[in-house]
């Protein structure tokens, strides 16, 4: 276990703009690659249910590489003793900001009594939040949903949000939608819902001792550096940041966090991938493991189709390595020079 990170500077700069967490999506290896692009952008682990660590002893879920600083723990779970132990691992094991999910709508989240549920129990979600803050020193944030339901998001999320700033839970990020538990499954829940964004403005106004981070429905750099003008806090991006890693985060550095150019371009980034490709596969892992993650590189761009192809098509096979990073990328060169 590494030692627990008590510092906060690094998370709440970061915290301008953020990559969601996202099940099946944002491991370790997603996490790694993202980095390799921008520097700065707070990332966060997929969610980690604290029965997992506490009750099932599978910590091997909070590791991750050293390189991926700042990068936030999410726990799913509505037990605050339960919880504060997860916590209490997550902070040992060095996490930038340990997260609350409220927002997940899945069957399986919402049988385990947490996720987006947690949204009708406000009180458990301050019982939570205040046991983690009392186990660690990192801090406990919450991602939530605008509401669930039959609930009227303009009288809900008020008194969600006055709730948890009243027990020094002060960092939220607001998914912009309601939650509909039953009816929708969670790929609508994501699209289906509409967007209230002026919600999130007036809460912003409403609460200015928060801060306040906008998710949902974001597709673009340009969308967040909008958000961040009208004054919220940070803007989180998911769907966006993962199919169009280089359009969000390769210029995200010096637009969002005011740092010079890093001179990198989506080539190099893949080059870059390719230590850490020979790594993972001598510690046995699978090369599609880590190249599922990069399809989107090269996104919108001559020679991407082929690029994806090559990747899709061989990183399965076995005995593929490096080389077929490589090989992909003569189809970007070719492209490119059509």
């Amino acid at each position: 276990m590494k030692a627990e990170n008590t510092s906060k500077t690094s998370a709440s700069r970061a915290y301008r703009l953020s990559i969601a967490p996202m099940m099946d999506w944002t491991d370790r290896h997603c996490r790694f690659f993202h980095r390799l692009i921008s520097q700065h952008a707070l990332l966060y682990t997929e969610m980690v249910t604290a029965p997992a660590l506490v009750r099932g002893g599978a910590v091997h879920l909070l590791d991750y590489n050293p390189e991926e600083h700042p990068v936030a723990l999410q726990l799913g779970g509505s037990d605050p003793g339960e919880l504060a132990k997860a916590a209490r691992l997550g902070a040992q094991a060095g996490y930038d900001e340990i997260n609350l999910n409220c927002g997940c709508p899945s069957d399986r989240v919402q049988s385990g009594t947490f996720g987006a549920v947690l949204m009708k129990s406000p009180q458990l979600v301050v019982d939570c939040v205040r046991a983690m803050q009392d186990a660690t020193q990192t801090e406990i944030t919450v991602k939530c949903r605008i509401g669930v339901d039959d609930q009227n998001p303009d009288e809900v999320l008020p008194e969600f949000l006055s709730m948890l700033g009243a027990n020094n839970c002060n960092r939220i990020q607001i998914h912009a939608r309601k939650a509909w538990l039953q009816g929708l499954s969670p790929k609508e829940n994501r699209d289906i819902p509409p967007l209230e964004y002026d919600l999130i403005q007036r809460m912003r106004g409403l609460f200015p001792n928060l801060h306040l981070s906008v998710n949902g429905g974001i597709e673009t750099l340009d969308q967040a550096c909008d958000w961040l003008d009208r004054g919220l806090d940070g803007v989180m991006i998911g769907r966006g940041a993962y199919h169009r890693p280089w359009d969000i985060l390769g210029a995200a550095d010096e637009r969002v966090f005011g740092t010079a150019p890093s001179g990198k371009t989506a080539e190099s980034v893949a080059l870059e991938m390719l230590p850490y490709i020979e790594r993972h596969l001598t510690l046995g892992g699978k090369l599609h493991q880590v190249t599922r993650h990069m399809l989107g590189l090269f996104a919108g761009r001559p020679g991407a189709r082929n690029w994806r192809r090559v990747l899709s098509e061989g990183a399965s096979r076995a005995g593929a390595g490096p080389e077929l990073v490589e090989e992909a990328l003569l189809e970007i060169e070719q492209g490119r020079a059509a």
